[in-house]
């Protein structure tokens, strides 16, 4: 009896060390493309908030990815999982799609640069100077109101830059 368990601990170490190890080393690669990412981006002056986001998603990928990859290493069917995983971002996706949209205008937003914070810009009927540019939203002001547009709003609309 002990003889087996020993002899079936054996069998399966060398795949356990190698999944570990692979786990690790896609960890490592994860942290060490987000420090990259944030690196530069600090050099080039891009928009920090924006990076970081980049930089964590990459990193979480990458973690995902060595996970999924070191269980196929042990032996552990992965194709379920990797099939729930697919079904599971394609309903967030679809359930977050504006959310979404709006993340994907305010980075395109971001990394272009069409306007600037303190712009006087007209979108979607609404015009003012802007006061906050975000990942979701462009906040401007104008008659002493604060407007909150949808960054996916001003991705599709025309802008008028006013200055």
């Amino acid at each position: 009896m002990f003889t087996t368990t020993y002899r079936n601990i054996l069998e399966i170490f060398p795949a356990v060390m190698a999944s570990i190890a692979i786990f690790i080393l896609f960890w490592i690669s994860g942290v060490f493309t987000q420090f990259l990412i944030i690196r530069l981006a600090n050099k080039r002056g891009l928009n920090p908030e924006l990076l970081k986001l980049i930089g964590r998603t990459t990193k979480i990928g990458l973690i995902i990815f060595g996970l999924v990859t070191a269980l196929g290493t042990i032996g552990i069917n992965v194709s379920a999982l990797v099939a729930g995983l697919g079904l599971t971002g394609f309903a967030l996706g679809f359930a977050l799609k504006d959310v979404v949209s709006n993340l994907i205008a305010g980075s395109m937003i971001l990394l272009h640069r069409p306007f600037k914070v303190h712009d006087i810009i007209g979108v979607a009927g609404h015009e003012g100077k802007v006061i906050d540019i975000d990942l979701r939203y462009t906040t401007i002001e104008a008659d002493g109101k604060k407007v909150l547009i949808p960054n996916s709003t001003l991705f599709t609309k025309e802008i008028s830059i006013l200055n």
